[in-house]
């Protein structure tokens, strides 16, 4: 989406955000001092390339209070996250109002897969990871009938024989595991009613699983990016018409970055995803280098959406322009 009144929205959300990281976090204060900016110098949309990129190796360096921008008496939630294998070590905070937002995210991602009232779906995960508490509670505010699985496979299969589920809500390994567990039983996942996997993509935008779990299951698999450090699913969600992926741009900025400079790309040219949180409270994040590779799609989206919309190597439409 590009206009006049929607960048002058960009503006005063990122001038607000900009503001009340330097003000209220002691590492974006640092941070910005040390590259010589202040919020002050942010005087246009184009000057958020003034501001320091933010990595995953500062999210795991520096202290996680450090990022914190209230008093603890504020936080109604903390989700510590250590992965050995993605390297990842941090505390995602949320004030009441990030997990309201983080919750109508997830509900515009849901709905988008078409998931309505009427839909009996499964989620498969540990409930101690925010992200599904935030499915959850988006999957109720729907009005769907919603059945925690948990990571016990023999719970998973147990209600796969009792209830119809048409829809699962997972993660691209734990959908293959219970593929396997259910072969380990001499059954077939494709005997089952579900039609529908919506995957939690911790690592990629596109699930490098897909085709495997869409040939097992005979089901749609949809993709939303849920990387661990950001601590929600809903920045990403794959467009119902498959034609690449939307952003929720009143909650993220996005810029497209060389994977090898500082340089922003302001065409489709492929790049680095960069986000900046708009609307998060507890725990900004300025211009953060995702690691993942994007283009921009450019023209108005078939499904009607007029959001930004974001290509990865592997989506099929990028692969046939």
């Amino acid at each position: 989406m590009c206009n006049d009144n929607f960048d002058e929205l960009h503006f005063e959300q990122l001038k607000k955000i900009i503001g009340w990281a330097y003000d209220k976090s002691l590492f974006y204060r640092n941070s910005f001092e040390k590259a010589g900016v202040k919020p002050a110098d942010f005087k246009t949309v184009d000057d958020i390339k003034k501001f320091p990129f933010l990595t995953l190796a500062e999210l795991n360096r520096e202290d996680s209070m450090d990022f914190l921008t209230l008093p603890l008496s504020n936080i109604v939630r903390i989700n510590y996250v250590e992965d050995s294998d993605a390297g990842i070590n941090v505390a995602n905070f949320y004030t009441k109002d990030d997990v309201a937002k983080n919750v109508e995210m997830m509900t515009r991602c849901l709905q988008a897969a078409k998931i309505y009232r009427g839909s009996i779906v499964g989620v498969q995960g540990d409930l101690s990871d925010s992200k599904f508490l935030d499915v959850i509670y988006a999957l109720e505010s729907l009005n769907v009938t919603v059945i925690p699985l948990g990571n016990d496979y023999r719970r998973w299969i147990a209600t796969l024989e009792n209830f119809s589920m048409d829809t699962l809500i997972s993660t691209p390994k734990l959908a293959v595991q219970l593929i396997i567990q259910l072969q380990a039983v001499e059954k077939n996942i494709a005997d089952y009613p579900i039609r529908k996997i919506i995957c939690l993509n911790t690592n990629n935008i596109q699930n490098p699983l897909q085709t495997h779990i869409e040939e097992r299951t005979g089901a749609a698999v949809y993709n939303l990016f849920a990387p661990q450090e950001i601590g929600t699913a809903g920045i990403i969600f794959q467009c119902s018409n498959t034609s690449g992926h939307h952003v929720q741009e009143d909650n993220f900025f996005v810029e497209i970055a060389d994977f090898a400079s500082d340089k922003i790309f302001d065409d489709e040219h492929m790049g680095e995803l960069v986000i900046t949180t708009l609307t998060a409270q507890a725990r900004p994040l300025i211009r953060y280098r995702t690691r993942q590779a994007v283009r921009r799609m450019d023209g108005v989206c078939t499904c009607g959406r007029k959001t930004l919309r974001l290509a990865t190597p592997f989506t099929k439409i990028f692969n046939l322009r």
